[in-house]
């Protein structure tokens, strides 16, 4: 009689464990379908709460399910329970902060929906990618504290306890070892900081560095990535934006002045090229309608100098209407005034010329 009553409460825990488990599924599956068919509502598929949300959710569940269930489990050790107990709360700390990581992300991702990197004039939402991708790091590495810390909070022992309290208050005392310590991984964390809040660079601007044409593509809390032209990239420590000086083509916004230079034999008359050159830049689609002039801007022995002006939205169209220019300022002037490109001129002295006698000696 007691063996059939143990295996009925042993039945009732498993089933109590199912029904709470498929509860908590159903509550799952509901709780993110709603909140998906908002972020469609909204127009909005970027906000990653399934991605981020999902797993740790489930995990929470799981563990709250196992505490349901373990009250009523039948003749079994208190030190095994206390143990399996201790476990399952230190799984659901450890879920906890793993839901709050996700949490840091998917905010990231509703505060940034409104600022779309992929625009003509992006300055502003550069800036604030920069600043949210610093802050998040930030947040994560509190987050990961806090859970060291309740980790800790959750062994019934007072010392243990004070481990845990003092992980937390011991942390500015801790940064400055750190920083004396590490004195290079300081400086490029308390660059990150500066370069979040006074923005010198930010994610997608066009930089040159050590002589590289570049785009910001990452910034981390070391150093950032840097996407060069030809798809390479370079590595920079964060404190190098601070301590040295670097172009920043993109700094108040996307558009930019470029210019092709052309090198001619005087021959070729600016004033007929010059609107052609203006039709050309005004047809291509890549002007801005800001700028735009052809001038003269030096004179050398062999050619003249000219440049060419214009205007563009961002650096790489710039770049792309330069090269077209180029190419087909030449064409023209191939064309037009094929024997006008710059000559070397050479001047014979004739015959004729009397040479000048050397001057008499000087009496001493």
């Amino acid at each position: 009689m007691k063996m059939m009553y143990e295996h009925h409460q042993w039945f009732f825990v498993i089933f109590l464990f199912c029904g709470a488990l498929f509860a908590a599924n159903v509550l799952h599956f509901v709780l993110f379908r709603l909140l998906k068919r908002k972020a469609v509502a909204d127009n909005e598929t970027s906000w990653g709460i399934q991605q981020y949300l999902g797993k740790p959710a489930r995990a929470i569940f799981l563990m709250t399910c196992i505490l349901i269930a373990l009250p009523f489990v039948p003749e079994v050790s208190p030190d095994i329970l206390y143990d399996i107990r201790h476990a399952t709360a230190m799984l659901m700390v450890a879920a906890l902060g793993w839901f709050a990581v996700g949490c840091v992300y998917v905010t990231q991702n509703v505060m940034l929906r409104k600022y779309d990197l992929n625009v003509a004039d992006n300055r502003r939402a550069r800036g604030v990618h920069t600043q949210f991708q610093v802050f998040r790091r930030i947040a994560i590495a509190f987050v990961i504290v806090i859970t060291f810390g309740a980790l800790l909070w959750t062994f019934n022992d007072p010392q243990i306890w004070h481990y845990g309290s003092g992980l937390l208050a011991s942390a500015g005392i801790a940064s400055l070892i750190l920083a004396s310590a590490a004195k290079t991984t300081a400086s490029n964390f308390l660059a990150g900081m500066q370069i979040a809040l006074t923005e010198p660079i930010r994610i997608d601007d066009v930089v040159v560095v050590a002589g590289e044409w570049a785009r910001v593509e990452e910034i981390t809390s070391a150093y950032v990535v840097l996407k060069i032209w030809d798809l390479r990239r370079l590595i920079v420590p964060l404190s190098w934006f601070i301590e040295n000086p670097f172009a920043n083509w993109t700094r108040d916004s996307a558009n930019i002045l470029t210019y092709s230079y052309l090198y001619l034999d005087y021959e070729v008359p600016v004033k007929e090229m010059r609107p052609y050159f203006e039709k050309l830049v005004k047809d291509s689609g890549m002007w801005d309608k800001v700028a735009l002039a052809m001038q003269v801007t030096n004179l050398t022995p062999q050619a003249m100098e000219v440049r060419c002006l214009m205007s563009a939205a961002d650096s790489s169209t710039a770049f792309n209407l330069q090269c077209l220019v180029r190419e087909e300022m030449m064409d023209w002037v191939r064309e037009h005034y094929p024997r006008a490109f710059p000559n070397m001129r050479y001047r014979a002295m004739s015959d004729n010329i009397p040479q000048t006698p050397n001057p008499p000696p000087q009496p001493v």
